[in-house]
């Protein structure tokens, strides 16, 4: 590697965060929370994270306070009895040194009722559909979606109680808050549809919410991405100047940080520019953006450790884009679910212990 890894640990500072590092954990479904309840192994995998010195821990997806909130009944649950266990989880990874944050999550349109709990009842989204011309139900009604908007609040002052030190909201994917913004899957013509500004009322109303409930110190971090689970080319905005007009609103209302997520983050978003969807995203808004998207998984990414690459998919080409502050933060996946210990390894230099990604790993809380 030609380049220090120095970049990835600055500390960084918003506020009342500080974080030792700037690597993330990205979100990742897990389903081994029986019941929605995590348990001691779900403590344990997130301290492993911590103590390997992972800057700032994102949980996977915890579904708020509403019946048709989650897709499978494994999925951790951020209401109710399982806050008990996510005070264990938050108490657990500060005792390690680190910093946590839930990602608060209503799949909407994503669920089957068949293999969900409350079969009974159909899904929620904003037109009833699950990719564009398919409809599975009804539009959600003003006071459906006010509901939901008052779930995500109470969670996120849920959170803010258990100790943790801020929220994620999940915007991405083809969840619910994305079927919002996505015109293939939002086709309301009342305030919460209509063109890409009108498209985020309902997380503008959420954000709003989170930050009467919580106060304007509490950190709130919006993930989005222009791929959909539906559609992997599906776009939000084709340019810069739209991208700009849907962030403003978002921004306005309250987040902090953007997460950026992409499925390879060295591809440059628009002609023209080699940015990739985070970096437009801080130069649009002027706030931090966290970039995400294969960091580690690639052959030239670990290769280029031991200094035999310099590609565009490399080490040496993230930390330049890190070092010119292109994004603040840099979100790990499935590279720090196999090995807790990626962080501290890369601080370290022990490129030849990093463990490479299995699909094994998928099945496990290792």
């Amino acid at each position: 590697m030609s380049r220090s890894a120095a970049p990835l640990f600055r500390p960084f500072h918003l506020g009342r965060l500080a974080l030792a590092n700037r690597v993330v954990m990205a979100p990742m479904t897990r389903q081994q929370s029986a019941n929605g309840m995590p348990g001691p192994d779900v403590v344990a995998y997130y301290r492993r994270r911590a103590e390997g010195a992972t800057g700032l821990i994102v949980t996977e997806g915890t579904t708020v306070d509403d019946p048709v909130s989650t897709s499978n009944a494994n999925v951790p649950n951020f209401w109710g009895p399982a806050l008990e266990g996510w005070r264990r989880v938050a108490d657990e990874v500060h005792a390690a040194g680190g910093k946590i944050m839930p990602q608060l999550w209503h799949v909407g349109m994503a669920r089957n009722p068949e293999r969900a709990p409350h079969p009974e009842l159909p899904s929620a989204g904003p037109s009833g559909l699950t990719k564009p011309g398919t409809q599975k139900s009804e539009p959600m009604t003003r006071a459906q979606i006010g509901r939901v908007v008052q779930a995500f609040a109470r969670a996120a002052a849920d959170a803010q109680a258990l100790g943790f030190d801020g929220v994620e909201l999940h915007g991405a994917h083809g969840y619910l808050i994305d079927q919002f913004f996505w015109e293939g899957t939002n086709r309301r013509d009342d305030e919460y549809g209509g063109d890409l500004v009108g498209r985020t009322r309902f997380a503008v109303e959420i954000i709003e919410a989170i930050r009467g409930a919580t106060g304007p110190d509490f950190p709130i971090i919006l993930r989005f991405s222009q791929w959909k689970l539906q559609d992997y080319s599906a776009k939000l905005a084709s340019d810069p100047q739209a991208l700009g007009r849907f962030l403003k609103p978002l921004s306005a209302a309250g987040v902090d940080i953007f997460h950026c997520s992409q499925r390879r983050y060295w591809e440059p978003e628009f002609e023209g520019s080699d940015l990739n969807l985070a970096g437009w995203t801080r130069e649009l808004t002027g706030k931090p953006a966290i970039t995400v998207g294969s960091v580690g998984l690639s052959g030239e990414f670990t290769a280029s450790f031991r200094g035999e690459s310099s590609t565009a998919t490399g080490i040496d080409a993230l930390l330049e884009r890190l070092e010119r502050d292109e994004f603040d933060l840099v979100a790990v996946g499935r590279a720090l679910l196999v090995d807790p210990a990626w962080t501290r390894k890369i601080r370290d230099g022990q490129y030849d212990q990093l463990l490479p990604f299995t699909p094994e790993a998928l099945t496990t809380l290792s």
